[in-house]
């Protein structure tokens, strides 16, 4: 099968041939449909986070069910599925208090350089990533790491649930418990962050204001829910969302993964608010706050996927999207060939993308 190869940190993905192994118990062949570019796989190719190489990356993706190994009942032959790199074993300490997204058996949620599912050139190791590795034609994965769909569901717009909108969404109901009426602010409007500034309307939030430097995206964010948006480009975002909410916000989400958003989605709260940092601010980075600022009861705390039970949640977001509440067509912003993923990324690094999907079922 064909898959995108990262062989080293800041180096062009390169498409090459890879094999996968058969389905073992409770395993799952896929036939990928589509998957997302995320600012996540960009982080480990530009060397932000480290992974063993080589390795296939994607994490974000729809497919479809060609085999299962001995044991799997969930799905068969056929089934629609969303992947999720929350692979649980439903028996851990985490999984059976309600946190299945920490899942803490590494014979099920495998640690990176674990896998074996992955092969090259006569047998050479290929390291598959967050247990899913979504660049390539087919994906061997445990059952634990998908969710079946209905079949009339659209796989592109399954797809993007996968990872973006469960974590945006997920941002908002699981993790910071938006309450109706509160006010919110979103730093970074790509596909995360949008699908926070579609959690908090669907929350009730009354004011939601979106900050970004592409004007595109902030456009989106209003069609999305949001009532302010905000360019960060000409503007204090700190300053601003003070001045607008009359002392700051009750909830703040950082959706970019940088030291500098991270510190200002803290600065932007109002006393007792709680600021969320969904972005992956790279590795060794420190956060600078105030110790001061934290005697008024401002809160700062992370999330892992949005903290989903993914088997519950994405079907609920997916029937949100059939009543037209949840938005998922103003996400993509272009479909692309396996060999047009470095050009996907550059885009996506450029700040322009929202949502690129590689289509698979086109090739």
């Amino acid at each position: 099968m064909k898959a995108a190869v990262l062989h080293a940190p800041n180096q062009p993905l390169t498409i090459e041939e890879v094999e996968l192994a058969a389905p073992r118990a409770r395993e799952v062949l896929l036939r990928t449909a589509y998957a997302g570019l995320c600012h996540s796989d960009l982080h480990f190719i530009d060397g932000l986070y480290q992974h063993p190489t080589p390795c296939v990356l994607g994490h974000e993706s729809s497919a479809v069910v060609e085999a299962v190994g001995e044991g799997v009942s969930y799905v068969a032959p056929g089934d629609h599925v969303i992947t999720c790199l929350s692979v649980f074993c439903g028996a851990c300490p985490q999984c059976l208090t309600g946190h299945p997204n920490l899942c803490e058996n590494t014979e099920i949620k495998m640690l990176p350089g674990l896998s074996r599912r992955l092969s090259w050139k006569g047998g050479q190791m290929m390291h598959q990533f967050l247990n899913l590795s979504s660049f390539a034609e087919r994906m061997l994965v445990h059952e634990n790491a998908i969710v079946k769909i209905d079949p009339d569901i659209p796989l592109d717009r399954a797809a993007l649930v996968g990872c973006g909108v469960v974590t945006g969404v997920g941002a908002v109901f699981n993790a910071a418990k938006v309450e109706p009426g509160s006010t919110v602010a979103v730093i970074g409007c790509g596909g995360v962050g949008l699908s926070a500034v579609n959690g908090a309307a669907l929350a009730g939030a009354e004011r939601i204001i979106a900050i970004d430097t592409q004007p595109a995206k902030l456009d989106i964010a209003r069609e999305l829910g949001a009532t302010d948006t905000l360019n960060a480009s000409n503007a204090d975002p700190v300053k601003a969302v003070r001045e607008l909410t009359g002392g700051g916000v009750h909830y703040s989400f950082e959706a970019l993964g940088s030291k500098a958003t991270a510190e200002q989605a803290f600065r932007m709260l109002r006393a007792g608010g709680t600021a969320t940092i969904i972005g992956m601010v790279p590795f060794g980075v420190k956060i600078e706050l105030h110790g001061f600022d934290f005697l008024r009861d401002r809160k700062l705390q992370g999330t892992a996927m949005g903290g989903n039970r993914f088997r519950v949640d994405m079907p609920r977001l997916l029937s949100l999207w059939r009543q037209g509440r949840l938005k998922l067509d103003h996400l993509i912003s272009g479909r692309l060939k396996l060999e047009q993923i470095n050009e996907g990324f550059a885009a996506l690094k450029s700040g322009a993308a929202v949502r690129q999907l590689i289509d698979f079922k086109s090739g």
